[in-house]
């Protein structure tokens, strides 16, 4: 794949464009629900102009992780790349419903494209360069970069805020002109930093990777039907996606709930953001520590517990001292759970289907986090923001046992010779 490079150089580019990809969503974060309530969308709306990138993630997750394990993943991320920055840019002027409706469509497609193949490269890339590397380490990495990476951008959001409007464009609209800049940035180092080997390129190379890509989705759909442990991984991502509708789209709404003052709350959910995201690289940086006490799928199951309580903290929670601790503390959780969650399904996976095995897993994520919106801001609206945090949090927290197949498959494996992740398919169903 890229046998030029070192595991140490792969590990370097992996975890600089894993950051510079995040740095615009951390921008975003503090002022994406703020600042369409503030150009007139109910909370319904915003959770129905959610459904847009939700339909879209699960119609092309498969098709574009094909694509990418087929084609390759470098064109496959600057296409993406691209239409993160058009989503950007018509974020920055849209008014209306139907405006944020193709935003959010735009976000979707991008969504689908960006979805597993950068770290795919990264584990093949890696192995290419030595076969007994350990790819995990630079996944537990990766989740303390992105928590840095979200974190300051973020921080850098609720200054941005914090300054005021600048001519014409309000103090909400400002952090998504720093995004539009950071995503350029990452473009471009995305097409100097991430090499990769293809056998052909043009025209008869694409459509022969249009052609091939079926293929690879039925190859990956195949290997999720035989492996009750990938199976249950996958199904993880239903609840997950469901529930983290909480803490990314309705905390803002809580905390302008208990300050009393949208635009104080925005300010205050810059530093915000940044402490929880980087309680979330603190969290990750954890990995090495709960796979010795707990494993890796015990430790998941335990944590999707502790991460609904949490929840319940947010939304129960009197003052936004408690509202923010609690906040603080589910971000630490959900950093720990990524790379156990991630390492897990990685061991399953052959590398030529890797990146479709890992769309399968984002697509269930994606309608799930759209009915989550819908339901949560229904409830919210209806009943109250605490009751839909409670809500979202009992479906985080009932997720824990889909990783029993996974424990009980590692116990049984326990005394095998050859990890998992280097079996091929029919080899992996016959080691369960």
């Amino acid at each position: 794949m890229v046998s030029a490079l070192t595991v140490r150089q792969v590990r370097r580019r992996y975890l600089t464009l894993y950051g510079l990809r995040w740095l615009p969503t951390g921008l975003m974060i503090p002022v994406m629900i703020l600042l369409m309530q503030e150009r007139g969308l109910s909370l319904p709306q915003i959770g129905l102009v959610g459904t847009a990138q939700g339909l879209l993630v699960l119609a092309l997750e498969l098709p574009t992780g094909g694509l990418a394990d087929a084609l390759g993943r470098r064109p496959v991320l600057l296409a993406a790349g691209v239409l993160n920055l058009a989503s950007l840019a018509l974020f920055a002027v849209a008014d209306s419903f139907w405006l944020f409706f193709v935003v959010w469509a735009l976000q979707g497609v991008y969504r689908a494209l960006d979805s597993g193949p950068l770290e795919s490269w990264y584990v093949d890339a890696t192995l290419a360069a030595d076969p007994e590397a350990e790819y995990e380490r630079g996944l537990g990495y990766a989740g303390t970069v992105v928590g840095g990476a979200i974190g300051g951008g973020a921080l850098l959001s609720g200054g941005l805020i914090a300054l005021g409007p600048i001519g014409p464009v309000t103090a909400l609209t400002v952090p998504v002109l720093a995004a539009i800049v950071a995503q350029a940035a990452a473009l471009v180092a995305l097409v100097v930093l991430l090499v990769e080997e293809r056998p052909a390129t043009g025209v008869a190379a694409l459509r022969a990777s249009v052609v091939q890509a079926p293929r690879m989705i039925g190859q990956a759909v195949g290997l999720l039907r035989r492996s009750r442990v990938l199976l249950a991984l996958v199904a993880v991502e239903l609840f997950w996606g469901f529930g983290m509708v909480t803490f990314e789209s309705l905390l803002p709404v809580r905390l302008a709930e208990v300050i009393g003052d949208p635009e104080r709350a925005a300010v205050l959910l810059g530093p915000a953001n940044s402490a929880a995201w980087l309680a979330s690289a603190a969290g990750a940086a954890l990995t090495p520590l709960l796979l010795r006490w707990f494993g890796a799928a015990p430790g998941a199951a335990l944590l999707r517990i502790l991460q609904g309580v949490t929840v319940v903290g947010m939304g129960l929670f009197a003052g936004p001292v408690g509202v923010l601790v609690a906040y603080l503390a589910c971000y630490a959780v959900h950093g720990a759970s990524n790379p156990l969650h991630s390492g897990l399904l990685h061991r399953q996976v052959d590398g030529p289907y890797r990146t479709s095995v890992l769309s399968l897993n984002s697509m269930m994520a994606a309608p799930a986090a759209a009915l989550g919106g819908v339901v949560l801001t229904a409830i919210a609206a209806a009943a109250s923001v605490s009751t839909a945090m409670v809500v979202g949090a009992v479906v985080l927290a009932v997720a824990a046992p889909l990783y029993l197949p996974a424990w009980l498959a590692g116990r049984r494996a326990a005394p095998a010779t050859e990890p998992a992740a280097v079996l091929a398919p029919a080899e992996q169903q016959a080691a369960r």
